[in-house]
């Protein structure tokens, strides 16, 4: 596995990639792997050719008073699990380098309506950020396929609606969660819970498991979100939203049947987001 830093250098090595007549895959990180981004590689590596992974850390897409400064980078470790995993490259930029102008001075893009609520209500600016890093990198790398964990589903929701409004010629493959053997999803900041903490985590999954059952053997709509809220709350969550959608992430109707249950949760410091999809009764 190749690792390079700079835009000129990557081009290089994408045109010899192009010219051979592969099909590229991508795969964005912000590094700190585990079993979840590993699952990505894979998937890409069974729709692509060559397989292209980036670690970096977006300043934009953190708030004020988020984990930015915090938020665990583990090169060399990201570098020998790639590798085992068939990453062909590794593409590791700098900020200035993806952002020479400064983040202040930074085109920025916003992908409107599915990025509010949920996470976009608690993050403001978070997927204006996410939107721009991944707008640039699909620019530099110009892959044919690039896939995203749903674990982040709304974070997905975004990237596809940006796809297709910018007319940029990807597929995007979604990745089902990967979660440990007792539930919770996996995530780069489940390194922040304690001992107590962690053993309480896998309560998310379960409470939306729960609600799920309740919701299609048809169940309230407003109780069962009334009741879930409440078992966050005595298990030790502090809930950020807990919210049933349709698919796409509109509004449940009247005629709904494919839907998503979505949760943010703080247990102690510690902001953990989760969902499960399910079928809505007739």
């Amino acid at each position: 596995m190749r690792t390079l830093q700079d835009i000129p250098a990557l081009r290089e090595t994408l045109g010899e990639y192009r010219r051979r007549g592969q099909r590229i895959g991508l795969v964005p990180t912000m590094g700190n792997l585990h079993a979840g981004h590993l699952a990505l590689v894979e998937t890409a590596r069974r729709h692509a050719d060559v397989v292209v992974a980036t670690v970096f850390v977006n300043p934009l897409q953190f708030g004020p008073h988020e984990d930015l400064d915090a938020y665990p980078r583990t090169l060399a470790d990201d570098q020998a699990k790639l590798e085992a995993a068939g990453c062909d490259l590794l593409f590791t930029p700098t900020v200035a380098t993806l952002y020479p102008r400064g983040l202040d001075a930074q085109t920025q893009v916003c992908v409107p309506a599915v990025s509010e609520g949920l996470c976009g209500g608690s993050r403001p600016g978070h997927f204006d950020g996410v939107s721009t890093v991944v707008s640039i990198l699909f620019n530099l790398v110009q892959p044919d396929v690039a896939c995203f964990g749903e674990k982040d589903y709304q974070q997905l929701a975004v990237v596809r609606k940006l796809v297709e409004d910018l007319h940029f010629p990807i597929e995007i493959v979604g990745v089902p969660i990967v979660r440990a053997e007792d539930g919770l999803a996996l995530s780069s900041r489940n390194g922040y819970l304690d001992a107590a903490e962690r053993t309480t985590a896998p309560a998310l999954q379960h409470t939306l498991a729960m609600l799920r059952d309740a919701l299609e053997a048809g169940e309230s709509v407003e109780v069962t979100l009334a009741t879930g809220l409440a078992r966050l709350r005595e298990t030790g969550f502090e809930p950020d939203y807990l919210e049933l959608r349709a698919a796409d992430l509109g509004p449940i109707t009247a005629t709904t049947r494919e839907a998503v249950l979505l949760t943010a949760a703080r247990l102690g410091t510690t902001r953990l987001i989760d969902n499960l999809t399910l079928t809505l009764p007739r």
